[in-house]
């Protein structure tokens, strides 16, 4: 996999730690577990929109691009991520967010990512739940066209083709990590929601012929509506690479059983993950993505899902500046019981 043939603005900091997780693997009684800091990537506190929009980003200076459409929920880590970029790259960076969990609560709609996405300079549009955002983004085009203005669109989740290319390259990346350390990885897991970051390993992976299982733990869509998004988003990305038809359906699973009451909505299994992470290796996840894909690797690892002797990578998606968006969720402190 050549990337450097693609057009790309490298301002993360890569390559992320690959580190071992020892208290919360004695902890749990399981196999050994470790831990991709991609929360650890650079760009407003990082995490994994990071590696998507350096390619994202360099398409966008390619098409001479002065302003950034792009969406996602109130506290999308994305559209975060992507008004950091427009402010490090001087472009204009318009977020349309969408109230998908309707919450009231006012450090929900107005801390956390909506905070840093002000203090980024980016303009925000507010849409109510279910909106077509697809259309959304394209009559915001249209009105900047009509003022002069080049936009470039950017999916929510940077989850494309090309934003996908960067987690292909993580999947090189880890694999490296790995030889390096002479680390023999059973399996990699990971939150799954937009899709392009699932997409983009799993083609990276196929593509090295790694050997490496990869589990998606959704947050969002069932199972078939999940799998089968990441699959067409895998083929597209491996054509772009080069290399299609590398992915067959059978390499794509995910596991939607740690969603819970919906999108954006922490369950006590994510409240108890996330505290889990923060008191035994002090790693803080964020209560919408990484906390339920460590929710669901928790619960398998108690359900016995994985051999002793296995090495298990979680890669941390990042989104730790949501955390102070759902204040109310930790107000009273559950105690983890910690292992004498």
């Amino acid at each position: 996999m050549h990337f450097a043939r693609f057009d790309r603005i490298r301002l993360a900091h890569l390559p992320t730690p690959l580190e071992p997780m020892n208290r919360l693997s004695d902890a749990l009684n399981g196999p050994r577990l470790w831990i991709k800091r991609d929360d650890c990537t650079g760009m407003s506190t990082g995490g994994n929109k990071t590696r998507k929009l350096e390619f994202l980003m360099g398409e966008a200076l390619a098409q001479k691009a002065d302003v950034v459409i792009t969406q996602g929920a109130t506290q999308s880590n994305h559209v975060r991520q992507t008004a950091a970029f427009c402010a490090r790259l001087g472009l204009e960076c318009h977020a349309i967010l969408e109230d998908r969990t309707q919450s009231k609560d006012p450090d929900y709609r107005m801390n956390g990512n909506v905070l840093l996405d002000a203090l980024h300079g980016a303009t925000v549009e507010h849409v109510p739940a279910d909106t077509d955002m697809v259309a959304a983004c394209e009559t915001a085009a249209a009105e900047l066209r009509s003022k002069g203005k080049t936009p470039y669109i950017i999916p929510g989740g940077g989850s494309n083709p090309v934003g996908a290319l960067g987690y292909a390259n993580c999947a090189l990346e880890l694999v490296n990590q790995a030889n390096e350390m002479g680390l023999k990885i059973s399996r990699l897991i990971h939150a799954t929601g937009s899709a392009g970051t699932q997409a983009g390993l799993v083609t990276g992976l196929r593509a090295l012929n790694s050997g490496i299982p990869l589990l998606g733990i959704g947050v969002r869509a069932p199972k078939e509506k999940q799998e089968a998004n990441v699959f067409a988003l895998a083929q597209k990305t491996a054509e772009k690479l080069g290399c299609p038809g590398i992915v067959s359906r059978e390499d794509v699973v995910a596991n939607t059983d740690y969603v819970g009451e919906g999108y954006g909505i922490p369950n006590a299994g994510t409240v108890e993950a996330i505290e889990m992470f923060a008191r035994y290796e002090g790693i803080l996840l964020d209560p919408v993505y990484s906390g339920k894909g460590a929710a669901g690797l928790i619960d398998l690892v108690r359900k016995n899902a994985f051999d002793a002797a296995e090495n298990i990578v979680f890669l941390h998606t990042g989104g730790s500046a949501g955390l102070f968006g759902y204040r109310a969720t930790f107000e009273e402190p559950r105690l983890v019981t910690l292992a004498a």
